[in-house]
């Protein structure tokens, strides 16, 4: 097609540790560009409900704002939150209490705590937000969503009395749940989970027992760890006569547990990169589009499993579409799958390269590849 003006929607997600969503698909767009000038390029970056899902969100408008809250070792700090232009408002849980603080991760997770969480909530709602979306990916707490509830109000206490700080080896104790002060506004507020996890809160597919050991839950923790999930959840369920272990196809144990608690606020559990594909205008993007590119940091069997790119995929063969994958590394192993849905699957790696150098060049080497992967589709 040389001469010919195509469209080329670049709908990528972040490349964690290296590049923002945003700044994959505007190295993508260079290469694109580089090749075919003319080119349309409509830029759509993506997210699926883990770190960068604030970014993508954000990506057609609104606002950011920094909040002031407790992450996950209980000790204040900034973090941000965003504002959609139509006063919803986005709380993503790595930011507040995700895996890769340092600082949460440095103290055991036994006493890590969400409370935080519920704090930004508070925070937003005095700012006048009804509606939200919680992106649930990339925690590092295992805490059943108790902080998170406690942050909005609600109260923990021991056979004494005496109120509880709502983290894993302090929910021990637990001999009490008080819902009466949790915050009046959340009777007017929807909530919109982010996520693909379909995990109950307990048990051997449950939050403790399947992500528990990633965040530093030890082995011979996990069956104790479990029941104080349980304890906690059958209170807490009586406490604000709501059920939420075991509600059929979502998440309760999302985000250790992290979707328990939005269950027993009435949330309601969607795809986060259907979320967010909605949110950036994919399908308005595809349409009259000759071709999209999506990648992300490392593509393997499950990508295929809800991840951002293969949702992109998925709306771009829906609108007839075809998609090419193009991540900082791809399994060989899961090629043959990968392929059933994409049109060639690449990586920018000109050869062997260190991790330092692949993460330090990741813009160059992915607009070299995609210049070059838009010469052969197009024959420019």
């Amino acid at each position: 097609m040389p001469g010919s003006t195509p469209t080329v929607v670049i709908a990528p997600d972040s490349f964690k540790g290296s590049l923002s969503a945003q700044a994959v698909a505007e190295a993508i767009a260079d290469g694109v560009r580089r090749a075919l000038p003319a080119a349309q390029i409509r830029l759509c970056p993506m997210a699926d409900g883990g770190e960068g899902t604030l970014d993508a969100m954000l990506s057609r408008g609104g606002e950011r704002r920094m909040l002031r809250v407790r992450g996950a070792a209980l000790a204040e700090r900034e973090a941000a939150v965003g504002l959609l232009p139509d006063g919803s408002a986005v709380i993503e849980t790595a930011e507040i209490v995700g895996i890769t603080d340092p600082v949460g991760m440095a103290i055991d997770v036994e006493a890590r705590g969400t409370r935080g969480m519920g704090e930004a909530v508070r925070l937003l709602l005095d700012a006048g937000a009804r509606r939200f979306y919680i992106a649930l990916g990339g925690s590092s707490t295992n805490d059943g969503g108790a902080g998170l509830l406690v942050g909005l109000g609600l109260k923990l206490f021991d056979a004494g009395g005496n109120e509880l700080e709502p983290t894993p080896e302090a929910l021990g104790t637990l001999a009490r749940v008080d819902a009466s002060g949790l915050d009046a506004r959340l009777a007017d507020v929807s909530f919109v989970a982010m996520s693909d996890v379909d995990n109950p809160l307990t048990g051997e597919h449950g939050a403790t027992a399947v992500f528990g050991p990633q965040k530093g839950v030890k082995a011979d923790r996990i069956g104790a760890l479990d029941a104080v999930l349980a304890h906690f959840a059958e209170l807490a369920e009586a406490a604000l006569g709501r059920q939420g272990r075991e509600s059929p196809g979502a998440g309760a144990g999302a985000a250790g547990g992290l979707g328990f608690a939005l269950h027993l606020l009435g949330a309601s559990f969607e795809p986060g990169a259907e979320v967010v594909a909605s949110q950036v205008g994919l399908d308005a993007a595809l349409d009259g589009a000759d071709w999209l590119i999506t990648g992300e940091g490392r593509s393997d069997a499950q990508t295929l499993h809800g991840k951002a790119p293969f949702i992109a995929c998925r709306h771009a063969r829906a609108a007839g579409v075809p998609a090419t994958l193009l991540s900082g590394g791809v399994d060989s192993n899961a090629l043959a799958r990968l392929g059933e849905h994409f049109s060639g699957c690449f990586s920018p790696a000109p050869g062997p390269i260190t991790l330092e150098v692949a993460i330090r060049d990741a813009a160059r080497l992915l607009a070299n590849e995609a210049e070059q992967l838009a010469r052969l589709k197009f024959g420019a």
